[in-house]
Protein backbone atom coordinates (compact mmCIF):
# COMPACT_ATOMS: atom_id res chain seq x y z
CA UNK A 1 0.00 0.00 0.00
CA UNK A 2 3.15 2.33 0.18
CA UNK A 3 2.41 4.47 -3.31
CA UNK A 4 -1.37 4.29 -2.41
CA UNK A 5 -1.32 5.63 0.84
CA UNK A 6 1.16 8.48 -0.27
CA UNK A 7 -1.19 10.91 -1.57
CA UNK A 8 -0.40 12.76 -5.37
CA UNK A 9 1.12 15.94 -5.41
CA UNK A 10 2.07 18.06 -8.64
CA UNK A 11 4.13 20.96 -8.77
CA UNK A 12 2.06 23.99 -10.66
CA UNK A 13 3.59 26.42 -13.35
CA UNK A 14 1.70 29.26 -15.41
CA UNK A 15 2.75 30.47 -18.13
CA UNK A 16 2.04 33.77 -19.89
CA UNK A 17 3.68 36.58 -22.12
CA UNK A 18 4.29 40.11 -20.75
CA UNK A 19 2.65 41.93 -23.42
CA UNK A 20 -0.44 39.47 -22.84
CA UNK A 21 -3.61 40.87 -20.44
CA UNK A 22 -1.84 39.20 -16.63
CA UNK A 23 -5.44 38.46 -15.66
CA UNK A 24 -6.10 35.26 -17.05
CA UNK A 25 -2.84 33.89 -15.50
CA UNK A 26 -3.97 34.78 -11.94
CA UNK A 27 -7.44 33.63 -12.90
CA UNK A 28 -6.00 30.55 -14.07
CA UNK A 29 -3.84 30.02 -10.70
CA UNK A 30 -7.21 30.17 -8.56
CA UNK A 31 -9.71 27.81 -10.94
CA UNK A 32 -6.51 24.92 -11.01
CA UNK A 33 -6.32 25.01 -7.02
CA UNK A 34 -10.23 24.43 -7.00
CA UNK A 35 -9.67 21.42 -9.57
CA UNK A 36 -7.12 19.92 -7.28
CA UNK A 37 -8.91 20.69 -4.18
CA UNK A 38 -12.29 19.07 -5.42
CA UNK A 39 -10.20 16.15 -6.38
CA UNK A 40 -8.16 15.42 -3.24
CA UNK A 41 -4.40 16.18 -4.97
CA UNK A 42 -1.99 17.97 -3.11
CA UNK A 43 -0.11 21.25 -5.16
CA UNK A 44 3.34 23.12 -4.72
CA UNK A 45 3.09 26.61 -6.73
CA UNK A 46 5.22 29.59 -6.52
CA UNK A 47 3.89 31.95 -4.72
CA UNK A 48 1.65 34.81 -6.71
CA UNK A 49 4.24 37.70 -5.42
CA UNK A 50 7.47 35.91 -6.30
CA UNK A 51 7.09 37.06 -10.51
CA UNK A 52 4.81 39.11 -12.27
CA UNK A 53 0.99 37.90 -12.46
CA UNK A 54 2.40 35.02 -10.55
CA UNK A 55 3.38 33.46 -13.87
CA UNK A 56 6.75 32.36 -15.78
CA UNK A 57 7.58 34.93 -18.38
CA UNK A 58 11.43 35.31 -18.45
CA UNK A 59 14.62 33.18 -17.82
CA UNK A 60 14.92 35.01 -14.49
CA UNK A 61 11.04 33.77 -14.06
CA UNK A 62 12.03 30.23 -15.14
CA UNK A 63 15.36 29.86 -12.47
CA UNK A 64 12.87 31.12 -9.47
CA UNK A 65 10.18 28.59 -10.38
CA UNK A 66 12.64 26.14 -11.43
CA UNK A 67 14.81 26.22 -7.67
CA UNK A 68 11.09 26.21 -6.12
CA UNK A 69 10.60 22.45 -7.83
CA UNK A 70 13.62 21.25 -6.77
CA UNK A 71 12.89 21.99 -3.57
CA UNK A 72 9.83 20.38 -3.50
CA UNK A 73 11.43 17.44 -5.86
CA UNK A 74 10.83 14.56 -3.41
CA UNK A 75 6.76 15.65 -2.91
CA UNK A 76 6.29 16.24 -6.48
CA UNK A 77 4.97 13.31 -8.65
CA UNK A 78 3.75 15.48 -11.68
CA UNK A 79 4.32 18.91 -13.62
CA UNK A 80 0.95 20.94 -14.28
CA UNK A 81 1.81 23.54 -16.81
CA UNK A 82 -1.27 26.02 -18.02
CA UNK A 83 -1.01 28.32 -20.54
CA UNK A 84 -3.72 31.04 -19.63
CA UNK A 85 -2.60 32.98 -23.06
CA UNK A 86 -0.13 32.20 -25.45
CA UNK A 87 2.99 31.95 -22.92
CA UNK A 88 6.58 32.28 -23.32
CA UNK A 89 7.85 28.99 -24.92
CA UNK A 90 11.49 29.35 -24.08
CA UNK A 91 10.88 30.40 -20.07
CA UNK A 92 8.45 27.22 -19.95
CA UNK A 93 11.13 24.76 -21.69
CA UNK A 94 13.73 26.34 -19.66
CA UNK A 95 11.82 25.93 -16.32
CA UNK A 96 11.42 21.53 -16.46
CA UNK A 97 15.01 21.73 -18.37
CA UNK A 98 16.42 23.55 -15.20
CA UNK A 99 13.93 22.10 -12.58
CA UNK A 100 14.81 18.00 -13.79
CA UNK A 101 12.42 16.28 -12.28
CA UNK A 102 11.96 13.73 -14.34
CA UNK A 103 8.04 13.07 -13.91
CA UNK A 104 4.80 13.03 -16.16
CA UNK A 105 4.00 16.66 -17.37
CA UNK A 106 0.16 18.00 -18.22
CA UNK A 107 -0.02 20.68 -20.77
CA UNK A 108 -3.11 22.41 -20.63
CA UNK A 109 -4.19 25.67 -23.14
CA UNK A 110 -7.07 27.69 -22.54
CA UNK A 111 -10.06 28.67 -24.92
CA UNK A 112 -10.68 31.84 -26.65
CA UNK A 113 -14.32 33.38 -26.29
CA UNK A 114 -15.55 34.66 -29.71
CA UNK A 115 -16.48 37.52 -28.53
CA UNK A 116 -13.18 38.36 -26.57
CA UNK A 117 -10.60 38.51 -29.11
CA UNK A 118 -9.94 42.39 -28.75
CA UNK A 119 -6.34 42.90 -28.17
CA UNK A 120 -6.69 43.46 -24.59
CA UNK A 121 -8.75 39.97 -24.35
CA UNK A 122 -7.13 37.57 -26.69
CA UNK A 123 -5.25 34.36 -25.08
CA UNK A 124 -3.89 32.33 -28.42
CA UNK A 125 -2.76 29.54 -26.42
CA UNK A 126 -4.44 27.51 -29.20
CA UNK A 127 -1.32 28.73 -31.24
CA UNK A 128 0.84 28.86 -28.13
CA UNK A 129 0.59 25.32 -27.00
CA UNK A 130 2.26 24.53 -30.38
CA UNK A 131 4.80 25.98 -29.96
CA UNK A 132 5.90 25.09 -26.48
CA UNK A 133 5.70 21.44 -27.63
CA UNK A 134 7.56 22.08 -30.59
CA UNK A 135 10.08 23.23 -27.80
CA UNK A 136 9.41 20.59 -26.29
CA UNK A 137 10.38 18.23 -28.98
CA UNK A 138 13.53 19.99 -29.19
CA UNK A 139 14.36 19.33 -25.54
CA UNK A 140 13.51 15.72 -25.65
CA UNK A 141 10.53 16.48 -22.80
CA UNK A 142 7.77 13.67 -23.08
CA UNK A 143 4.83 15.52 -22.02
CA UNK A 144 0.83 14.08 -21.64
CA UNK A 145 -2.04 16.34 -23.79
CA UNK A 146 -4.98 17.07 -22.54
CA UNK A 147 -8.30 15.31 -24.05
CA UNK A 148 -9.38 18.81 -26.18
CA UNK A 149 -6.24 21.01 -27.52
CA UNK A 150 -7.72 23.93 -25.82
CA UNK A 151 -10.10 23.57 -22.80
CA UNK A 152 -11.32 25.41 -19.84
CA UNK A 153 -9.18 25.62 -16.32
CA UNK A 154 -12.78 25.62 -14.39
CA UNK A 155 -14.36 23.06 -17.01
CA UNK A 156 -15.06 19.29 -16.63
CA UNK A 157 -13.50 18.14 -19.35
CA UNK A 158 -9.90 19.58 -17.56
CA UNK A 159 -11.23 17.86 -14.32
CA UNK A 160 -11.28 14.93 -16.02
CA UNK A 161 -8.10 15.43 -17.28
CA UNK A 162 -6.43 15.85 -14.17
CA UNK A 163 -7.50 12.46 -12.74
CA UNK A 164 -6.45 10.95 -15.66
CA UNK A 165 -2.87 12.37 -15.07
CA UNK A 166 -2.98 11.91 -11.52
CA UNK A 167 -3.48 8.20 -12.40
CA UNK A 168 -0.76 8.28 -14.63
CA UNK A 169 1.67 9.88 -12.63
CA UNK A 170 1.02 7.26 -9.49
CA UNK A 171 1.30 4.24 -12.32
CA UNK A 172 4.16 6.08 -13.21
CA UNK A 173 5.66 6.32 -9.43
CA UNK A 174 4.83 2.62 -8.24
CA UNK A 175 6.14 1.00 -10.68
CA UNK A 176 9.85 3.38 -10.68
CA UNK A 177 9.75 2.16 -7.10
CA UNK A 178 8.30 -1.09 -6.93
CA UNK A 179 9.54 -3.74 -4.28
CA UNK A 180 8.21 -7.39 -5.37
CA UNK A 181 8.29 -10.59 -2.95
CA UNK A 182 8.73 -14.09 -4.93
CA UNK A 183 7.83 -16.45 -2.21
CA UNK A 184 9.23 -19.51 -3.15
CA UNK A 185 11.05 -21.36 -5.67
CA UNK A 186 9.67 -21.24 -9.96
CA UNK A 187 7.36 -23.88 -10.11
CA UNK A 188 9.47 -26.76 -11.80
CA UNK A 189 6.96 -27.05 -14.46
CA UNK A 190 6.25 -23.82 -15.67
CA UNK A 191 9.24 -22.78 -17.46
CA UNK A 192 7.03 -19.87 -18.88
CA UNK A 193 7.84 -17.76 -15.71
CA UNK A 194 11.14 -17.58 -15.89
CA UNK A 195 12.37 -13.88 -16.04
CA UNK A 196 15.39 -11.43 -15.55
CA UNK A 197 15.46 -9.94 -12.25
CA UNK A 198 19.04 -7.76 -13.49
CA UNK A 199 16.33 -6.19 -16.11
CA UNK A 200 13.99 -5.40 -13.70
CA UNK A 201 16.46 -3.68 -11.03
CA UNK A 202 17.69 -1.58 -14.37
CA UNK A 203 14.19 0.00 -14.22
CA UNK A 204 14.12 0.04 -10.73
CA UNK A 205 12.13 -2.76 -9.50
CA UNK A 206 13.65 -4.95 -6.81
CA UNK A 207 12.71 -8.48 -6.15
CA UNK A 208 12.59 -9.72 -2.62
CA UNK A 209 13.14 -13.30 -2.42
CA UNK A 210 12.44 -15.90 0.42
CA UNK A 211 12.39 -19.86 0.40
CA UNK A 212 9.22 -21.31 1.44
CA UNK A 213 9.92 -23.74 3.97
CA UNK A 214 10.63 -20.14 5.86
CA UNK A 215 6.84 -18.86 5.70
CA UNK A 216 5.98 -22.31 6.46
CA UNK A 217 7.81 -22.68 9.60
CA UNK A 218 6.39 -19.14 10.73
CA UNK A 219 2.95 -20.54 10.25
CA UNK A 220 3.79 -23.55 11.81
CA UNK A 221 4.79 -21.90 15.57
CA UNK A 222 1.67 -20.32 15.97
CA UNK A 223 -1.08 -21.94 17.92
CA UNK A 224 -4.85 -21.96 17.54
CA UNK A 225 -5.97 -19.95 20.27
CA UNK A 226 -3.43 -16.77 19.02
CA UNK A 227 -5.46 -14.16 19.12
CA UNK A 228 -4.14 -13.47 16.00
CA UNK A 229 -4.92 -16.62 14.48
CA UNK A 230 -8.75 -16.24 15.20
CA UNK A 231 -8.93 -13.06 13.90
CA UNK A 232 -7.98 -14.07 10.69
CA UNK A 233 -9.90 -16.89 10.87
CA UNK A 234 -12.84 -14.72 11.35
CA UNK A 235 -12.00 -12.18 8.69
CA UNK A 236 -11.79 -15.56 6.39
CA UNK A 237 -15.32 -17.01 6.92
CA UNK A 238 -16.35 -13.38 6.29
CA UNK A 239 -14.87 -13.29 3.34
CA UNK A 240 -16.91 -15.85 1.18
CA UNK A 241 -19.00 -18.23 1.43
CA UNK A 242 -17.07 -22.08 2.78
CA UNK A 243 -19.06 -25.30 2.38
CA UNK A 244 -20.32 -27.22 5.49
CA UNK A 245 -17.58 -30.47 5.60
CA UNK A 246 -14.81 -27.93 5.56
CA UNK A 247 -13.65 -28.16 9.19
CA UNK A 248 -12.11 -25.34 11.94
CA UNK A 249 -8.73 -27.22 11.33
CA UNK A 250 -9.02 -26.48 7.81
CA UNK A 251 -9.42 -22.49 8.30
CA UNK A 252 -7.21 -22.56 11.12
CA UNK A 253 -4.39 -23.69 9.02
CA UNK A 254 -5.30 -21.14 6.13
CA UNK A 255 -5.14 -18.36 8.57
CA UNK A 256 -1.99 -19.06 9.76
CA UNK A 257 -0.50 -19.45 6.39
CA UNK A 258 -2.06 -16.14 5.54
CA UNK A 259 -0.75 -14.46 8.84
CA UNK A 260 2.90 -15.74 7.77
CA UNK A 261 2.44 -14.28 3.99
CA UNK A 262 1.20 -10.92 5.07
CA UNK A 263 3.58 -10.53 7.62
CA UNK A 264 6.95 -10.79 5.50
CA UNK A 265 5.23 -8.46 2.81
CA UNK A 266 5.19 -5.92 5.54
CA UNK A 267 8.57 -6.41 7.19
CA UNK A 268 10.35 -6.35 3.56
CA UNK A 269 7.80 -3.38 2.47
CA UNK A 270 6.18 -4.99 -0.77
CA UNK A 271 4.29 -3.67 -2.85
CA UNK A 272 3.37 -7.02 -4.67
CA UNK A 273 3.96 -10.81 -4.39
CA UNK A 274 4.16 -13.68 -6.41
CA UNK A 275 3.78 -17.57 -4.28
CA UNK A 276 4.84 -20.57 -5.41
CA UNK A 277 1.20 -22.20 -4.64
CA UNK A 278 1.74 -25.71 -5.67
CA UNK A 279 2.38 -28.10 -4.50
CA UNK A 280 4.99 -27.91 -1.89
CA UNK A 281 2.70 -26.00 0.29
CA UNK A 282 -0.25 -28.58 0.17
CA UNK A 283 2.36 -31.60 0.70
CA UNK A 284 4.35 -29.83 3.57
CA UNK A 285 1.17 -27.46 4.75
CA UNK A 286 -1.79 -29.05 3.84
CA UNK A 287 -3.67 -25.39 2.70
CA UNK A 288 -3.72 -24.20 -0.39
CA UNK A 289 -2.97 -20.24 -0.95
CA UNK A 290 -5.46 -18.74 -2.84
CA UNK A 291 -7.99 -17.04 -0.24
CA UNK A 292 -4.27 -15.34 0.91
CA UNK A 293 -3.82 -13.92 -2.12
CA UNK A 294 -7.65 -12.66 -3.23
CA UNK A 295 -7.08 -11.20 0.04
CA UNK A 296 -4.28 -9.32 -0.50
CA UNK A 297 -5.36 -8.11 -3.90
CA UNK A 298 -8.56 -6.36 -2.26
CA UNK A 299 -6.60 -4.57 -0.16
CA UNK A 300 -4.30 -3.23 -3.40
CA UNK A 301 -1.43 -5.45 -3.16
CA UNK A 302 -1.59 -7.48 -5.43
CA UNK A 303 -0.37 -11.64 -5.83
CA UNK A 304 0.28 -13.60 -8.34
CA UNK A 305 -0.14 -17.79 -8.83
CA UNK A 306 3.27 -19.91 -9.85
CA UNK A 307 5.59 -17.07 -8.63
CA UNK A 308 4.90 -15.54 -11.85
CA UNK A 309 7.00 -12.06 -10.87
CA UNK A 310 6.43 -9.96 -14.72
CA UNK A 311 2.36 -11.13 -13.66
CA UNK A 312 2.44 -9.40 -10.48
CA UNK A 313 4.29 -5.94 -11.59
CA UNK A 314 1.28 -6.63 -14.43
CA UNK A 315 -1.27 -6.28 -11.58
CA UNK A 316 0.63 -3.85 -9.94
CA UNK A 317 0.35 -1.53 -12.79
CA UNK A 318 -3.45 -2.25 -13.21
CA UNK A 319 -4.36 -1.49 -9.32
CA UNK A 320 -2.08 1.69 -9.74
CA UNK A 321 -3.77 2.77 -12.83
CA UNK A 322 -7.54 1.79 -11.27
CA UNK A 323 -7.33 1.86 -8.03
CA UNK A 324 -9.17 -1.50 -8.22
CA UNK A 325 -8.04 -5.14 -7.43
CA UNK A 326 -6.74 -6.72 -9.92
CA UNK A 327 -6.66 -10.78 -10.89
CA UNK A 328 -3.90 -13.23 -12.26
CA UNK A 329 -5.89 -15.14 -15.19
CA UNK A 330 -4.89 -17.71 -18.03
CA UNK A 331 -6.09 -17.51 -21.41
CA UNK A 332 -7.25 -20.78 -21.07
CA UNK A 333 -10.32 -21.71 -23.55
CA UNK A 334 -11.93 -20.77 -26.30
CA UNK A 335 -15.89 -20.14 -26.79
CA UNK A 336 -16.97 -22.24 -28.67
CA UNK A 337 -16.97 -20.59 -32.29
CA UNK A 338 -17.10 -17.60 -31.08
CA UNK A 339 -13.54 -15.77 -32.65
CA UNK A 340 -13.71 -12.97 -30.44
CA UNK A 341 -14.60 -14.60 -26.96
CA UNK A 342 -12.92 -16.85 -25.27
CA UNK A 343 -12.36 -18.51 -20.99
CA UNK A 344 -10.09 -16.59 -18.66
CA UNK A 345 -9.77 -18.94 -15.71
CA UNK A 346 -7.50 -19.60 -12.46
CA UNK A 347 -7.76 -21.81 -8.99
CA UNK A 348 -9.13 -19.64 -7.30
CA UNK A 349 -7.09 -16.61 -6.19
CA UNK A 350 -9.80 -13.75 -7.65
CA UNK A 351 -10.62 -10.60 -5.25
CA UNK A 352 -13.89 -10.63 -4.29
CA UNK A 353 -15.16 -7.44 -5.81
CA UNK A 354 -13.13 -8.41 -8.74
CA UNK A 355 -15.40 -11.35 -8.80
CA UNK A 356 -18.15 -9.08 -8.60
CA UNK A 357 -19.96 -11.07 -6.12
CA UNK A 358 -19.42 -13.07 -2.51
CA UNK A 359 -17.47 -15.83 -3.52
CA UNK A 360 -17.46 -20.09 -2.71
CA UNK A 361 -14.00 -21.03 -0.46
CA UNK A 362 -13.34 -24.55 -1.19
CA UNK A 363 -10.79 -26.64 -2.40
CA UNK A 364 -8.25 -26.55 -5.41
CA UNK A 365 -10.45 -28.66 -7.53
CA UNK A 366 -7.69 -30.44 -10.37
CA UNK A 367 -5.03 -30.41 -8.15
CA UNK A 368 -7.29 -32.08 -5.20
CA UNK A 369 -8.32 -34.73 -7.03
CA UNK A 370 -4.31 -35.97 -7.22
CA UNK A 371 -2.91 -35.12 -3.80
CA UNK A 372 -6.39 -35.04 -1.48
CA UNK A 373 -8.92 -32.77 -0.86
CA UNK A 374 -7.98 -32.27 2.42
CA UNK A 375 -4.74 -30.43 1.84
CA UNK A 376 -5.99 -28.03 -0.79
CA UNK A 377 -8.66 -25.54 1.23
CA UNK A 378 -8.24 -21.89 0.44
CA UNK A 379 -9.26 -21.54 -3.13
CA UNK A 380 -11.75 -18.57 -3.67
CA UNK A 381 -14.21 -19.77 -6.67
CA UNK A 382 -16.60 -17.83 -8.52
CA UNK A 383 -18.11 -16.63 -12.31
CA UNK A 384 -17.22 -12.65 -13.00
CA UNK A 385 -19.65 -10.91 -13.52
CA UNK A 386 -20.20 -8.88 -16.63
CA UNK A 387 -18.57 -5.31 -17.42
CA UNK A 388 -15.89 -3.97 -19.01
CA UNK A 389 -12.10 -4.60 -18.11
CA UNK A 390 -8.81 -4.11 -18.97
CA UNK A 391 -6.18 -6.46 -19.60
CA UNK A 392 -2.29 -6.29 -19.34
CA UNK A 393 0.71 -8.16 -19.36
CA UNK A 394 4.22 -6.81 -18.64
CA UNK A 395 7.21 -9.58 -19.75
CA UNK A 396 10.96 -9.39 -19.98
CA UNK A 397 13.31 -10.68 -22.84
CA UNK A 398 16.33 -11.17 -22.44
CA UNK A 399 17.48 -11.31 -25.83
CA UNK A 400 15.90 -7.99 -26.53
CA UNK A 401 17.53 -6.95 -23.19
CA UNK A 402 14.69 -5.06 -22.13
CA UNK A 403 11.05 -4.88 -20.86
CA UNK A 404 7.71 -5.20 -23.44
CA UNK A 405 3.91 -5.28 -22.86
CA UNK A 406 0.75 -5.40 -24.58
CA UNK A 407 -2.44 -3.79 -22.98
CA UNK A 408 -5.81 -3.69 -24.12
CA UNK A 409 -9.67 -3.59 -23.32
CA UNK A 410 -13.07 -5.78 -23.50
CA UNK A 411 -15.45 -7.15 -21.71
CA UNK A 412 -16.35 -9.50 -19.08
CA UNK A 413 -19.86 -11.44 -20.53
CA UNK A 414 -23.00 -13.20 -18.78
CA UNK A 415 -22.50 -16.12 -21.17
CA UNK A 416 -22.30 -19.95 -19.10
CA UNK A 417 -19.52 -21.76 -19.12
CA UNK A 418 -19.34 -25.15 -16.73
CA UNK A 419 -15.81 -25.07 -15.45
CA UNK A 420 -15.12 -25.63 -11.45
CA UNK A 421 -12.83 -22.28 -9.95
CA UNK A 422 -12.34 -18.85 -10.93
CA UNK A 423 -14.57 -17.75 -14.42
CA UNK A 424 -14.21 -15.38 -16.28
CA UNK A 425 -15.89 -14.92 -19.85
CA UNK A 426 -14.30 -12.81 -21.93
CA UNK A 427 -14.87 -10.89 -25.38
CA UNK A 428 -12.21 -8.96 -26.76
CA UNK A 429 -12.59 -6.98 -29.96
CA UNK A 430 -10.30 -8.87 -33.21
CA UNK A 431 -8.88 -11.51 -29.81
CA UNK A 432 -7.39 -13.73 -32.80
CA UNK A 433 -4.77 -10.79 -34.20
CA UNK A 434 -4.02 -10.41 -29.76
CA UNK A 435 -3.82 -14.01 -29.31
CA UNK A 436 -1.37 -13.71 -33.08
CA UNK A 437 0.68 -11.03 -31.49
CA UNK A 438 1.23 -12.50 -28.01
CA UNK A 439 2.26 -16.02 -29.67
CA UNK A 440 5.35 -14.62 -32.41
CA UNK A 441 6.28 -12.40 -29.37
CA UNK A 442 6.83 -15.19 -26.46
CA UNK A 443 4.61 -13.48 -23.77
CA UNK A 444 3.19 -16.10 -21.40
CA UNK A 445 -0.05 -17.27 -21.04
CA UNK A 446 -0.96 -15.80 -18.01
CA UNK A 447 -1.93 -11.85 -18.04
CA UNK A 448 -3.75 -9.35 -15.63
CA UNK A 449 -7.08 -8.21 -15.35
CA UNK A 450 -9.35 -5.07 -13.93
CA UNK A 451 -12.81 -4.13 -14.37
CA UNK A 452 -13.11 -0.71 -16.00
CA UNK A 453 -11.35 0.52 -18.49
CA UNK A 454 -7.77 1.83 -18.14
CA UNK A 455 -6.06 0.89 -20.84
CA UNK A 456 -5.32 4.86 -21.74
CA UNK A 457 -3.72 5.30 -18.17
CA UNK A 458 -1.61 2.30 -18.27
CA UNK A 459 -0.45 2.98 -21.92
CA UNK A 460 0.58 6.87 -21.02
CA UNK A 461 2.37 5.30 -18.09
CA UNK A 462 4.05 2.69 -19.60
CA UNK A 463 5.42 3.78 -23.08
CA UNK A 464 5.71 7.36 -22.67
CA UNK A 465 7.25 7.95 -19.44
CA UNK A 466 8.53 4.42 -18.66
CA UNK A 467 10.02 3.79 -22.16
CA UNK A 468 8.96 0.37 -22.57
CA UNK A 469 8.11 -1.39 -25.22
CA UNK A 470 4.49 -1.39 -25.78
CA UNK A 471 1.54 -2.69 -27.69
CA UNK A 472 -1.83 -1.43 -27.41
CA UNK A 473 -4.35 -3.13 -28.58
CA UNK A 474 -7.22 -2.24 -30.79
CA UNK A 475 -5.72 1.46 -30.72
CA UNK A 476 -7.32 3.44 -33.60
Amino acid sequence: MRHFQKPITFGLIVGSRQFFNGEPAKASRAEVIAQLDRLGVGYRILPFEATENGAVQSREDARLYADFLREHRDEIDGLVILLPNFGDEIAIAETVNLADLKVPILLQASNDEIDKVDVHSRRDAFCGKISVTNNFYQYDIPFTDTSLHTCDVAGEEFYCDLDRFARVCRTVRGLRHARIGAIGARTGAFQTMRYSEKLLQRVGITVVTVDLSELIASASAMSDDDPAVEAKLAEIVGYGSIPAHIERGQIARQAKWTIAVDRWIAENECDASAIQCWRSLQDNFGCATCVSMSMMGERLMPSACEVDVMGAISMYALALASSAPPAILDWNNNYGREPDKCVCTHCGNFPKSFIGQTPEIGELDVLGTVIGREKCFGAVKGKVKAGPMTYFRLSSDDEAGSLKAYVGEGDFTDDPFGMDGGIAVTQVPRLRDLLGFIVRNGFEHHLAMVRGSHAEVVEEAVSRYLDWPLYRHGAA
